[in-house]
């Protein structure tokens, strides 16, 4: 896709009302630092409108960026990071549930894990809420650069087994790197074919 405007147009925090949009609707979930800010970043070809920050928990809003009037990238909060005291941890849970279970332009929930590492209960739990709202998870496997290709297939049969899939083919997840860009173009077919 050809990026002409993007803007972040809604910013909700736990006592917001979440938008009733008239766009379709892709949302990015994962962990605090798995690297949401950076693929969104990425995928709309800017450098900084999505905050990247070293300090996890940072984003603890829903953040709604229009892309070229055509969709909405939705950001939701960073889950998993132990800093977080529960209370807060609790809030972002009900913000995130309530846009899950009311969203009616809601067409998949991009599922962000670190390729390196063995799928945390948190993962599993969010792709599992995820499936339980109705939706098929998109698997998206961050920091893909700092493994070996030997290693890629390995890695990726992990993640697979840690989220309970038994299959290659019940399940889509793509390898990025946001310093190589690798996955870019076919995270954005999928988007192309999720919203036509």
């Amino acid at each position: 896709m050809v990026i002409k405007s993007v803007e972040l147009e809604i910013v909700c925090g736990p006592t917001s009302k979440l938008p009733a949009t008239a766009l379709p609707e892709i949302a990015f979930a994962g962990r605090s630092n798995v690297g949401k800010s950076s693929l969104i970043n990425v995928l709309i070809n800017r450098k900084g409108l999505a905050r990247t920050s070293s300090q996890p928990g940072k984003t603890q809003t829903i953040n709604f960026y229009n892309v070229n009037k055509e969709l909405y990238f939705v950001g939701l909060p960073g889950y998993g990071f132990a800093k977080t005291s529960k209370a807060e941890q609790a809030k972002w849970g009900v913000m995130i549930d309530k846009y899950l279970r009311t969203s009616r332009q809601l067409k998949t929930v991009f599922l962000l894990i670190d390729i390196r590492h063995e799928v945390k209960n948190s993962d599993k739990e969010m792709f599992d809420w995820v499936k339980a709202n109705g939706y098929e998870p998109v698997i998206i496997a961050t920091k893909a650069d700092k493994i070996t290709r030997n290693q890629l297939p390995k890695q990726l049969k992990l993640i697979r087994e840690g989220l309970g899939v038994q299959k290659a083919s019940e399940i889509t997840i793509f390898p990025f790197s946001a310093l190589t860009k690798q996955g870019r173009d076919e995270i954005w077919n999928a988007i192309s074919t999720l919203i036509s």
